[in-house]
């Protein structure tokens, strides 16, 4: 068994960090309090190629593997979770659909500029009557003639309205259940679509998260993904490798808020000395420690395993659960160890601790991970 990064995964966090380091964190609270997205970090990302860090060159990406994508995904949420969750709506869902079900015109068209950082891609699927029960969606697309014509309503789409292109799921036939789901590409700018409000969040603020409504919106024939009823098999496909990206983000936002409590647990003197002479703070840094090695293990394997073509759905589903409530344990660590500092927004770990809360939430709950990973150890019994 081997456990050191290949010489190109050590490039891409080289590349990463040092991106991360000078042109995200410096700006990453401000963006924080203003709630503002950053165009220019994102423009700066495509030329690096980090909007195409998974997809193939001759898609206009980078070609790296699963293992440097959450690599990336964990630097870059080491300074700023927000930067990491738009990241992740527009590679690890909205790009990653179009990769593995688009037809080869279709990834000509789209895969193209979004894995150049030319467009910005978002995956709508929440609706405010299906969130974990996705199967319950009600946004209809009726086939007329050579268009589709979607009607409905999502919520809680990061990057929706923002986005270039994205990938929306529709019942296209109400009687087949999860059967009569497709997924379609829908551009911004086509007529009978809109963006609704974008909502205030407890944290990753500085991300757009939307509503999003159709309204007899038309759209070619041609823009169905893949073919017509296998929209469910194929976003839950999607979500598993989604969720080895929110488990790298999680992963980062545990390191960040670690180096933190570790270096102010330095420097922080009470009672006469720095307050990591203090056995209840040595136990928070050295539990928080462990369960982070323990975690970057179980995201990189899921990763790999993605990268050897065998199904890692458990393991996808194992990463997310367990690294986004290690990076719940250690953010919740570090604000404690910076005190009352660390309830103050000055501080990046007040940030950090709002922004982990929604890596046990989005992309399937820590609820619904364990049914996931119960059904895969059950089997059928």
């Amino acid at each position: 068994m081997h456990f050191e990064l290949t010489e190109e995964q050590r490039m891409t966090r080289e590349m990463v960090r040092d991106f991360a380091e000078n042109e995200i964190k410096p700006s990453a609270q401000e963006r924080d309090h203003t709630g503002e997205f950053s165009w220019e970090i994102f423009r700066k990302m495509g030329p690096l190629g980090l909007l195409g860090l998974p997809i193939a060159e001759e898609y206009g990406g980078a070609g790296a593997d699963t293992v440097c994508l959450a690599i990336a995904m964990e630097e870059i949420a080491r300074v700023c979770g927000s930067t990491a969750i738009t990241l992740d709506a527009h590679i690890s869902l909205a790009s990653e659909a179009i990769c593995q079900f688009g037809s080869e015109e279709q990834k000509r068209k789209y895969l193209v500029p979004l894995a150049r950082g030319k467009k910005l891609g978002a995956f709508a699927l929440t609706e405010p009557e299906a969130g974990s029960d996705a199967v319950a969606i009600k946004t209809r697309a009726i086939l007329d003639g050579d268009e589709w014509v979607l009607n409905g309503q999502k919520v809680f789409i990061t990057n929706g309205s923002i986005a270039d292109v994205m990938v929306v799921a529709a019942v296209t036939d109400p009687q087949k259940g999860h059967r009569g789901i497709s997924n379609f590409i829908v551009e911004k700018g086509t007529p009978g679509f809109h963006p609704g409000r974008d909502e205030e969040k407890m944290g990753l603020k500085s991300s757009v998260t939307s509503q999003l409504f159709f309204e007899d919106c038309r759209i070619p024939r041609e823009n169905v993904l893949g073919r017509e009823g296998e929209g469910f098999k194929q976003f839950l496909i999607v979500l598993d490798a989604g969720r080895i990206a929110i488990g790298a983000m999680a992963l980062g936002l545990a390191q960040g808020s670690y180096e933190r409590a570790l270096a102010y647990a330095k420097e922080r003197v009470q009672f006469g000395q720095p307050i990591a002479k203090f056995q209840a703070i040595q136990w928070m840094l050295a539990d928080t420690a462990t369960e982070i090695e323990a975690a970057r293990l179980m995201v990189y394997r899921a990763a790999w395993l993605k990268d050897q073509g065998v199904r890692f759905t458990k393991e996808a589903a194992m990463a997310k659960l367990y690294a986004s409530e290690v990076a719940e344990r250690a953010c919740f660590k570090a604000v404690q160890i910076h005190g009352g500092y660390g309830y103050v927004r000055e501080y990046d770990v007040e940030r950090m601790y709002r922004d982990q809360r929604l890596c046990t939430i989005g992309e399937g709950t820590s609820e619904v991970q364990r049914l996931v990973i119960a059904r895969q150890i059950l089997g059928k019994f």
